[in-house]
């Protein structure tokens, strides 16, 4: 059954968050991901939100897991640390 790994970002650093924003998508794609939304623009009807928000569609929960643990993408996590506030959540579809 597909997940979804689920993100709303607050940027603090647009150039410094660039660096690893540039890198998710082909480390996604290496586990089966695929970006169904990264960061374009949103309108909030419900409540008050993040600027920018993705969603990641995989396989399965485990390949999002797989993803989220990988060496790849914990080696450039502290880039998105760094520079933003997040919320990410993994949403099994259904």
């Amino acid at each position: 059954m597909a997940a979804y790994i689920i993100a709303h970002v607050v940027v603090d650093n647009p150039e410094g968050y660039a660096e690893y924003a540039s890198q998710t998508a082909a480390i996604a794609e290496s586990f089966g991901g695929r970006f169904l939304a990264k960061g374009g623009p949103c309108e909030w009807i419900e409540g008050q939100g993040s600027d920018r928000n993705v969603i990641i569609e995989f396989a399965d929960v485990a390949a999002a897991k797989k993803f989220y643990n990988s060496d790849a993408y914990q080696a450039i996590l502290p880039i998105a640390q760094a520079h933003s506030t997040r919320e990410m959540v993994i949403v099994e579809g259904v």
